[in-house]
């Protein structure tokens, strides 16, 4: 079964910046799409970017496009998120989410395997 470890959140101020991990095991890393989505309370779950294996094929939400980068190491199974200029509205639960090969579906529900989420939360 594959699972997905999210780390790196934290409490920031707003203008900071995190690094959000996304550590996959139980999966030899080939062939996926991994997002990362969030979601607050009261609010729909936004995909916030996603990158394919090959990482020709990578995506960002408007509301992240500038401050954001998505990156992978295939080699240590990871994929991570910078977040930079951070918002009071960048507060969320962030997940990581993977899809069995190198397609990324804009179905968020074509995404099988979940992590557990890592909070985010960014003060004014």
């Amino acid at each position: 079964q594959v699972q997905l470890v999210e780390s790196g959140g934290g409490s920031v101020q707003a203008g900071g910046s995190l690094r959000l991990s996304c550590a996959a095991s139980q999966y030899r890393f080939s062939g996926y799409c991994m997002g990362w989505f969030r979601q607050s309370p009261g609010k729909e779950r936004e995909r916030v970017a996603h990158i394919n294996s090959w990482g020709d094929n990578t995506y960002y939400a408007d509301s992240v496009k500038g401050r954001s980068t998505i990156s992978q190491d295939n080699a240590k199974n990871s994929v991570y998120l910078e977040m930079n200029s951070l918002k009071p509205e960048d507060t969320a639960m962030y997940y990581c989410a993977l899809r069995i090969g190198p397609y990324c579906s804009q179905d968020d529900n074509a995404f099988p395997y979940w992590g557990q989420g890592t909070q985010v939360t960014v003060s004014s």
